[in-house]
């Protein structure tokens, strides 16, 4: 059997094997992936007749040592494909594998860890390098629904609140201007201290701007004003099949309005006039199902199963590296990988 595999750091190959995959997000794109600052973009491709995997990737350097790791980017991203993973064959996973060891091998990379995009079985293709494991349940709208059918879903309370939102007087709209985008910048990094976030939620200005290239993606920046002051907002990010509110904030002095009931009910209106299948809402910090999960649940009881994979191409540098970091490290954690801790 022939089969290749090679790395791709450039935008126009790159993108090119992920806009001819079967499934992908704006996650996969070399354009988001370049507005990552953790460590060198890189895409793998193996390659047999019929069918290709490409998997996105970040290489971090690992402090104090020669050696790198790799990393997903913030959201929900994994290999891709132009084959469906449940037809690949045993024989062809196999091959797979054996590249990808021999490339990590090749670019002293000790570990891998992604988050998997749940609408894509992926889990067919790493099952058998290490395991998948759970990170509790993702929860998302079916759009196909109507408005009034995902509505009498919401919970009871939640519905009343969305209409009496619906009513007021505030008013909805696209941004338009980079003054709109750092005013969303500044609440949204004051809400990342009021929650004591770590400091990898404070993503700048320049990362909104850049998602909001209207020459790379189709993503929306909707904001929530109650006259002149900007009390809510969220950033879309659009694919060919799901919208996401992928990072949004609210003034702290209309917290107790909850005005991001009326944003999520808005998104689901915005995904439907664009002709989107799903509305994914996401779950809790961590995999958790704390209250932000409870929120979203509140506007569907659609889950599904939301993945990781972590995988350790070579224990023995590992355990050196955990062994480095002492007593620093917390051994009930499941934090991945422990000397990133």
């Amino acid at each position: 059997m022939q089969y290749q595999s090679f790395i791709i750091r450039e935008k126009p190959e790159w993108d090119g094997y992920i806009t001819r995959s079967c499934n992908y997000e704006v996650y996969h794109t070399w354009y988001y992936h370049s507005l990552n600052r953790e460590g060198e973009p890189l895409l793998f491709v193996y390659e047999e007749a019929g069918f290709f995997i490409a998997f996105p990737m970040i290489k971090r350097r690992i402090a104090n040592s020669s050696f790198y790791d790799l990393t997903s980017v913030y959201g929900y991203a994994g290999p891709v494909s132009d084959a469906d993973f449940g037809a690949i064959t045993a024989r062809s996973l196999q091959f797979f594998k054996a590249e990808f060891c021999r490339f990590l091998t090749a670019e002293r990379c000790v570990t891998v860890f992604t988050r998997l995009y749940p609408f894509l079985a992926q889990q067919y293709l790493l099952e058998n390098i290490g395991g998948v494991s759970s990170n509790g349940s993702t929860i998302y709208m079916d759009l196909s629904f109507s408005v009034e059918e995902q509505r009498s879903r919401y919970e009871k309370r939640l519905k009343r609140q969305v209409k009496k939102l619906r009513a007021s007087n505030y008013l909805i709209k696209d941004a338009q201007s980079a003054e709109e985008i750092r005013l969303f910048t500044e609440i949204y990094h004051r809400n990342m201290d009021r929650l004591n976030a770590g400091k990898s939620y404070y993503f700048d200005e320049a990362y909104f701007t850049g998602l909001l290239n209207p020459e790379e993606f189709n993503n929306r920046l909707i904001l929530i004003y109650d006259g002149p002051e900007l009390i809510c907002g969220a950033l879309l990010l659009i694919s060919e099949h799901v919208v996401r509110n992928h990072l949004s904030a609210t003034a702290e002095k209309y917290l107790n309005v909850s005005p991001s009931k009326l944003l999520t009910d808005e998104i689901s209106m915005i995904g439907r006039r664009l002709g989107k299948k799903i509305f994914h809402l996401g779950g809790g910090v961590g995999g958790k199902e704390d209250s932000l999960f409870q929120f979203k649940r509140h506007f569907s009881d659609l889950q599904i199963a939301d993945r990781i994979w972590c995988y350790i191409n070579d224990e023995e540098v590992y355990q050196e590296l955990v062994r480095q970091r002492g007593e620093e490290i917390n051994l009930e954690s499941a934090f991945f990988p422990a000397y990133r801790q």
